[in-house]
């Protein structure tokens, strides 16, 4: 089936010499992944590998056999070029890190045209935007709506955060955030891309990060701790 579609890249894997295996996460079919021959090795190498730098947008053409195995591309453009995100070290470390919290927590290979809208708008909006200090934070909480356990904040004058269910409790059980870690919890849900970036301190900022890759440890089966997170630390320390 020849499918033509919008796609953010999730990752981009070598494989043997010259080829690559990229994830993509498609508006049309979900996730797909594709096999890139000779992806190092004609004389347009390096615009080839461009296009598959962590969540790049991209118009495709592209064979869908849908049997499991590697789809193959016909066409790729760039959709939206990045003016900064690949060229700041703040936005291309968050990006790094994004791209791989994703790469572990989206395996449908079904659409969901919202989370597609919506990460695609949110990185535009990184892409012009200048304070930055949380946007990772925001989009990891914002993207839980779409893969079903968004924080139930019907009971948020409760002083405890229970991670397993998801709901704000009036008591503390093994499975909760402190006191504290709850307010912070409760700051994030508050918070908006263009909200005022200083609100946390690093610190605090790295508690809330670590409270969100707790929780998505909590309800995606199978989920690993991204190996960018030491870069991220170290970057917004």
């Amino acid at each position: 089936m020849l499918v033509k579609t919008k796609a953010i890249v999730l990752s981009s894997l070598k494989f043997q010499e010259k080829s690559l295996i990229v994830k993509c996460f498609t508006l049309s079919h979900g996730l797909k992944s594709y096999f890139v021959r000779d992806a190092f090795s004609s004389r347009k190498a390096n615009q080839k590998i461009a296009y598959f730098q962590p969540l790049t947008i991209l118009e495709i053409e592209a064979v869908h056999k849908n049997k499991g195995t590697l789809e193959n591309f016909k066409e790729i453009k760039i959709a939206s070029p990045f003016h900064s995100i690949h060229s700041d070290i703040y936005k291309s470390t968050i990006v790094m890190f994004i791209s791989e919290m994703l790469h572990h927590s989206i395996h449908e290979e079904e659409k969901n045209e919202n989370l597609f809208t919506f990460l695609e708008t949110a990185l535009h909006w990184l892409d012009n935007h200048d304070e930055i200090a949380n946007f990772h934070l925001i989009l990891l909480l914002e993207t839980t709506k779409y893969l079903g356990f968004y924080p139930d904040i019907s009971d948020m004058d409760m002083p405890f955060f229970e991670m397993n269910e998801g709901i704000f409790t009036p008591f503390h059980a093994i499975s909760s955030l402190t006191e504290h870690e709850s307010n912070l919890f409760k700051k994030l849900i508050d918070l908006k891309f263009d909200n005022n970036q200083k609100i946390f301190h690093v610190i605090e900022r790295q508690i809330v990060l670590r409270i969100l890759i707790d929780y998505y440890s909590f309800h995606l089966d199978g989920f690993k701790k991204p190996k960018s997170l030491d870069v991220l630390k170290e970057v917004f320390s």
